[in-house]
Formats: C-alpha cells, structure tokens, sequence
C-alpha cells in the first residue's frame, strides 16, 4: 500500500467483478473485504493526519451501499481507539442491507450514534471522511448528496475520500455535476481509471491503493486494457548509441508549418526535436521565419516553401515529418498538408492540420504509421460534436479517433490518453505526470517536435507516441519542481527532456554493463 500505484487501471464494472471473484472463487467474503478497506484507510488516515490519535476527532459522511459500509467500519475502529468520531448520513441506516448493514451493526455496538444530514448540518473534526457515493455512480448528483458536497468543500477541513471522490465517475474522469476536492483518496482492490484523467486530476488529491491482501490470481481474472504510463514502461523503447554511431543513423525529421505571423510553433517544434537525438531536422516554413529559426537553432536546415510541389522535393530524404504547428488553414498549409498526406512516410499531425482534416475529413486516409495529437476542442471538431461530449465519454472518444487515422491518438488534457493497436492489442495507456503550469501556448508544439524525432529515429509509432508524452509531462514536472508552476515556458522544458532522454539511456547502458 502506497509507494507508486499499479499499472493496471479498471472500469466500475471490472472492479466489481474482481470483488466477485475474491468472493465466489477465492472464499474472502463481501464484510472481510469491507474490514480490510476499513483497516487499510483507517491506518492511512493515522500515518498522514497523527493528531487525530492525539486528541483529534473525525466526521464520516456515509451514504448508502458499500462505500457507506467502508465509512461504518472506520467509525467503529475509532471508537475502539477513542477517538471522537461523529456520523453524518445520507441515507437512513435502518435501511441498509448486506454487508453495509453489518457495518452499521458493528459501529452501533460499540456504542456509536449518527445523525441524519440537514442544511444547517455543522461540519466539524479535524478531518473529514468522505464515504457518500461508491464506483457505481452513473448520473449527476442531486439534493442533500450535492448540497453535503458542496459543504464538505466550502469547510476548509482537510478530506479522505473512501475508493473515489464522491462525484467522479469512475469510468470518464468526469465530474457529475459536484465532487468531493480531497485531499487523498485511498482506493480498493484496483486502480480506477477515471482517478487519474480529467477531473479526477483535480478532485482525488494524493492517491493510494490497497489491494487488500488479494491473490495476484484475481487480478489476472481481468483482461486489462486500459495502463498507468511509467518509466519502466517507456526506458524499454530506448538505448544507448553505438559508439561507432553517425548523424545517419538516427533520422532525418522535416518539420512543416510557421505560416505568416505564427513562425514560433514550427520553430518550437523543431528545437524540441534536434534535443531528443534525431540526426538532422529540416523546417518548412515561410522565407520570414527563416533568420528567427537561424538564430535561435543553427542546427536546423531551413527551407522555404511556396507550394506542395516544393515539399514534395523536401520529402524524398526524409524519415519522419511533422506537419501543423503554425501552418494555418490557408491556401498555402492546405497545398502544404495535402503533398504530406500523399507520402508513405512516418507522419506527426496536430494542430492546423487537424482542422483541416475536420474540415474535409476525405483528405486523410487510415494509415497506421501516423500520430494524431489532438486536444479536447480539436479532438471534438475531428468527431463532430461538442467538447463536452468528448470530456465526458474520453475513453471512447480516443477509442473512435484511433479508428479515424488507423495509427496512435494522443488525446492531450489532464491525464492524457494514448491510444493504439499494436502488440498490446489496443490498449490505451495513461499519462499521470505532468501539471497545471503546463497549460501554456507551444506546449503542444515541443511535444510534437520530441515525438516527430523519436519517430525519425525509427522508434514504432505507438513506442514513439508513449514515450514522448512521458517525457514532455515529466520535463513539466522537472521544471515545475526546479522552479513552480506559475510562468513555466514550453521552450523551458527542453533542457529537461534532454535529461530525462538520457537517463533512461544511461540507466539501460548501466544494466547491460553489469550483465557483461
């Protein structure tokens, strides 16, 4: 329990079918499985809040189902240990069934009262346990639930939140109307997707898994299809170059874009691109644009072009290209993008370039070996419906994007998604790094250009994709942590790319010495 989380995340419904299988199949019963999720929460909430087994006091907000039951049980731990504790409910207990009741039971015997939710209920304690609303949330919450979230939020007191913040959905990572703002969420049995994208990056704080003692064996019940993006994960997409290594081997990216006035993305992009080990990078761009790509990146070729036919000549030594940061929806980006289209190259498409392909979907096939990086809005145009559709249905939204190009999705936001059909037969990964100070122009754009020369340096299009989201929201946290959150720029995190690159190289250098 704590420490880093699993790397397998689960729908409502599967976790409800690996509760059932600890069940039916493995003899732990429903109210052992409550003890335990009682048991690990209550010894989390003793190691971060220790003044509550000081003289502290608790009040535990408990609903109906089993997310109620969890909170019961924490109540009547503390009454064991004499720690003052009061019960709010949203739901009369009396009428509670199943495992939840025996909960209730359990707390009452110990002498335990409760008191019925009102508008002029006091919050009071030193923390709050928020135990409302369980996994199976499935419309927006409403009455005294919202009202009670809504106080809990307004009382400034410091908050658990039992296996989800009442209020997320599970399942999108949406918030149904209000949620609970924790300060940490302890989650059971398995991770829960929607704890880690969308508003679950607001709302969950501090997360924690218990997976309560289960058999590995149950785990493996679930096909999962849905991971955590980590280190371990990406550090295997790389290695260390050969000693003998030239510019040739590792690729030649043409990057595409910088229309009239909007030269920085493309020159953005490409900076990015020459810190991430591609051999050489080639921009495309308007004659303006060329002395402030000179200045600022020696490094990269400029070439100015007119017209398709002149990128056309441009692709022939190409390894990768990457096409729309600044290209606009003029004549010019649309010849531009539509000469990219017709080649058979490794292909990198955001920005501008998606919404043109919105606006005339038949200018894009399907094709396997290219990358999409949309955001909400331009993931909502590619779809044709609103943002919010898209917010709200994130999974299935990626899933219907990844079908539309045939290659890899990257769904940019708070967690983002990464979605493809490669050797893990569709499986969408998570990105939980990254941070609010991230939520600046050209960030997009420095991700792009990192990712376009990891596909220059022959790296798949799902590797590729993975590993340079990891390392664009990890260099955001790099700088973020170097310096806060507040006025990062997207050039800063370049340097820490580069850092991060190289560690994952070098600790691959330094395993494979040691097997020698």
């Amino acid at each position: 329990m704590g420490g880093s989380l699993p790397h397998s995340l689960y729908t409502a419904e599967q976790s409800r079918k690996l509760e059932a299988e600890a069940i039916q199949q493995h003899g732990v019963s429903g109210i052992e499985l409550m003890r335990r999720a009682g048991l690990a929460a209550f010894d989390v909430l003793v190691k971060n809040w220790p003044q509550i087994s000081r003289g502290g006091s608790l009040q535990i907000l408990c609903g109906s189902g089993n997310n109620g039951g969890d909170g019961y049980v924490i109540a009547a731990l503390a009454r064991q240990r004499y720690i003052p504790v009061r019960v709010i409910t949203l739901e009369n207990p009396e009428d509670l069934t199943g495992d939840a009741r025996r909960a209730w039971e359990w707390y009452r015997s110990t002498g335990g009262l409760t008191q019925p939710w009102s508008d002029d209920t006091e919050l009071t304690g030193d923390l709050i346990i928020d135990a409302m609303i369980g996994i199976g949330l499935s419309r927006e919450v409403t009455g005294d639930y919202a009202a009670a979230i809504h106080a809990v939020n307004a009382s400034g007191k410091p908050v658990m939140a039992l296996d989800v913040p009442s209020g997320l959905s599970v399942d999108s990572g949406t918030e149904q109307g209000v949620a609970i703002q924790a300060d940490l969420t302890i989650t059971f049995v398995g991770m829960k997707r929607g704890l880690v994208t969308g508003a679950g990056k607001r709302v969950c704080g501090h997360i924690i898994c218990a997976d309560l003692n289960l058999s590995p064996e149950i785990f493996d019940s679930e096909p999962v299809s849905v991971k955590l993006l980590t280190e371990s994960e990406v550090a295997q997409y790389v290695a260390p170059r050969a000693r003998d290594a030239h510019k040739g081997h590792y690729g030649h990216l043409l990057v595409v874009g910088g229309d009239y006035g909007m030269g920085g993305a493309a020159i953005m992009a490409a900076e990015a691109a020459l810190r991430c080990g591609v051999g050489r990078v080639t921009l495309a761009t308007r004659a303006e644009h060329v002395t402030a790509c000179l200045v600022r990146s020696p490094e990269v070729m400029v070439q100015v072009v007119d017209s398709g036919a002149d990128i056309q000549v441009l692709l022939a030594d190409k390894s990768a290209v990457v096409i729309g940061p600044g290209l606009g929806q003029s004549t010019w980006g649309r010849e531009l993008l539509c000469a990219v289209l017709a080649s058979d190259l490794p292909l990198l498409l955001d920005a501008d370039a998606l919404n043109m392909i919105a606006e005339t979907p038949g200018l894009m096939t399907p094709r396997e070996n290219c990358i999409i990086t949309p955001h909400l809005g331009e993931a909502a145009r590619l779809l044709g419906g609103p943002v919010v559709d898209v917010a709200e249905h994130r999974f299935a939204a990626v899933d219907k994007l990844q079908l539309f190009c045939g290659g890899v999705v990257v769904l940019k936001g708070a967690g983002t998604l990464i979605a493809s059909m490669d050797d893990d037969q569709g499986c969408t990964y998570i990105c939980n790094a990254g941070n609010p100070g991230m939520a600046v122009a050209g960030m997009g754009d420095v991700l792009s250009g990192i990712t376009g020369a990891l596909l220059a340096q022959g790296i798949n299009v799902a590797q590729a994709a993975r590993l340079g989201v990891w390392l664009h929201a990890s260099a955001g946290d790099d700088c973020a942590k170097r310096q806060g959150e507040t006025g990062i720029a997207a050039t800063d995190l370049i340097p820490a790319v580069r850092r991060l690159l190289n560690h994952l190289t070098d600790a691959d250098r330094g395993t494979k010495e040691r097997e020698l």
